[in-house]
């Protein structure tokens, strides 16, 4: 087994139930980890027998693109994209962070994080 990371991936998005977050949008990161077998990748440097974490950032920007009231909506909605395109992945971490959110308060992000196994 082995593990695939992406982290800090920076977005800016429309997700959020205030108005004015639908409007104007916040910055957001994206942190993601996958486990997969990647033995047979390591022994044969071939990237067709590999997951493509060209592919794994695609599908953060289409999905964050996407609208939603939730950051467990949008991190769901990520998670279970990898796992209908990408059968090699067994374990899917995905947190998603909004920067400086309007909470009245002086934070420099809330994050969910969801976890989900095949």
């Amino acid at each position: 087994m082995g593990k695939i990371r992406l982290k800090n991936v920076r977005i800016h998005s429309n997700h959020g139930c205030l108005k004015e977050e639908m409007l104007i949008g916040s910055d957001y990161r994206v942190d993601l980890e996958i486990t997969a077998d990647l033995s047979q990748p390591a022994i044969s440097d071939n990237l067709s027998e590999t997951v493509d974490y060209v592919q794994l950032n695609n599908i953060i920007k289409e999905e964050m693109s996407v609208r939603s009231n939730l950051l467990e909506h949008v991190a769901k909605r990520i998670s279970d994209r990898i796992f209908e395109e990408i059968p090699q992945v067994i374990e899917v971490e995905v947190e998603v962070a909004k920067i400086n959110p309007p909470i009245g308060g002086d934070v420099e992000s809330v994050a969910v994080i969801l976890k989900n196994q095949r």
